[in-house]
Parts: structure tokens; sequence; C-alpha cells
């Protein structure tokens, strides 16, 4: 959802930061640790695409900071990983209230795929989805919707673990091989990789195409308006041909970006 359907990414990076910069504030005047600001590459690395308290530890554990993890019902800002991980949706929420923006090319091709009687599921990490969608008006959308709350219920896990793609392919009853990945987040990619999909695309709207084919991504774009429902075709074909979703000539996303 953030950064493949939704411009909610840099929200939720927004959101992180002030979160993390405000504590890390005030540990170095509390425990005399010099102050080092919390970085997109941060972001990037060990937060995005991650479900909220598993990304507060990971980021946390860079730094060599190690916290209670606390209870979800810690109030915002309290000193444990639920704490700072509230802090942050608190924020997040507070800055959605500016609106929701969709990725038009992003909601063209999902609409093209259904034309095509191509199911389509979504799968986040976010237990803001359900509001998301709603606000954006994209819920009717997809034909599965498998968030952060559908995960906590069923035990799934986050990724990089395959766990929300593979219910989302089995609530749509599609085979894995026969399902596509959409990931703009190194550990979306992972996952995608982990499970066994028939493609994973990469979305390098961070500059990441790079780190996105590192960890597996069998095609990378800079924006969903250069994978029509002909072209996504012709990489899974291409693929299971040859291996690799790139055209034999040598062109395509991999040499452009």
């Amino acid at each position: 959802m953030d950064g493949v359907i939704t411009d909610t990414a840099s929200v939720h990076a927004a959101a992180w930061k002030q979160t993390f910069d405000t504590y890390l504030r005030s540990r170095e005047y509390v425990s005399r640790q010099s102050f080092k600001e919390f970085t997109s590459a941060d972001y990037l690395t060990y937060v995005d695409g991650r479900p909220r308290y598993k990304g507060v530890q990971a980021f946390l554990n860079s730094r060599g900071i190690n916290l209670e993890l606390g209870s979800s019902g810690d109030a915002p800002g309290r000193e444990t990983i639920s704490g700072l991980g509230n802090q942050k949706n608190s924020l997040f929420n507070r800055l959605l209230e500016d609106g929701v923006k969709t990725f038009d090319s992003s909601i063209a091709l999902v609409r093209n795929l259904r034309r095509n009687g191509i199911k389509v599921g979504l799968a986040t990490s976010s237990k803001n989805g359900a509001a998301i969608l709603s606000a954006t008006r994209t819920t009717n959308l997809f034909d599965t919707v498998v968030d952060g709350n559908v995960s906590e219920r069923m035990g799934l896990k986050g990724k990089p673990e395959p766990d929300i793609f593979t219910a989302a392919s089995d609530n749509m009853r599609v085979p894995y091989g026969r399902a596509v990945v959409v990931e703009d987040a190194v550990t979306g990619v992972r996952a995608g990789v982990a499970g066994g999909f028939a493609l994973v695309i990469g979305v390098a709207r961070s500059n990441n195409a790079g780190e996105l084919y590192e960890h597996g991504a069998d095609v990378v774009v800079r924006d969903l308006a250069e994978a029509s429902v002909d072209q996504i075709g012709r990489w899974v074909g291409s693929k299971r041909a040859h291996g690799s979703a790139q055209p034999l000539d040598g062109t395509g996303p991999k040499g452009d970006l």
C-alpha cells in the first residue's frame, strides 16, 4: 500500500524521523550519548515495510539500544518499543489529516488488471490500512486486503517473511507461482522472493533500484506506468523461459535504471 498504491511512505518516514530524533535527543541529555539523527537510509534499511514494533526494535538495535517490548497499550512516547511505536502512529495519524494521495499510475494499472479478469490483492504491514483505503476510496479495488490487524489476528510473520503475500494469495485462491508481487521496500522484495512468486516487481521511488535488485527483484521500475498488463505478462514469460525477466536484447527496466 504505502509507496505503491498510496503516497504515504513519505508521511511514514516523517513520523518515524520525528519520533526517533526526539527520543535520541532525550538520550543525549539523560545517558550522555551523542545525538546522531535518524536518516532516510535508516528508514529504508530498518523500518520501511516492517511491522511497526519490529521496525522500532530493528532501528534501536542498530544503535546498540535495547528496550523492553512493553505492550500495545503503552502511552505514546513511553520508553519501550511499543511506546515509541505508538508515538510514531500518533504522529502519522496527525500528519494524515492533511489528506492522502494515491499514485494515479498504480490505480490505473489495478483497474486495467481487473478489467482483464486478473485478481488483485493488497498486503501491507500497516494497521492503518482500512482507514487509508477508505479515505482514498480504493477499498473496492482489491479482492482481498491483508493488513497489520489481519496479521495480528492470524499470527502472520511480518516482512521479510512472505506470510502476508501468501495469505493474500490463499484468500484469492491463486497459486503463488501464478502471482506477482509489487513492492517498493527491500523487506517486501525479500518476502516476495521467499514466497516463490512468479515475479517480483520493485518500484524504486527512493532511488533504491540497486538495492531492490540486490535483494531479488526481477524487474525494477520508477513508476507503475511502465508496467502494463501485457508487459507484466512478457516479464513473467521471459522469467519462466530463461530464468530472467529481462528481455534477451538486454534492454528494459534494468538497463534503463
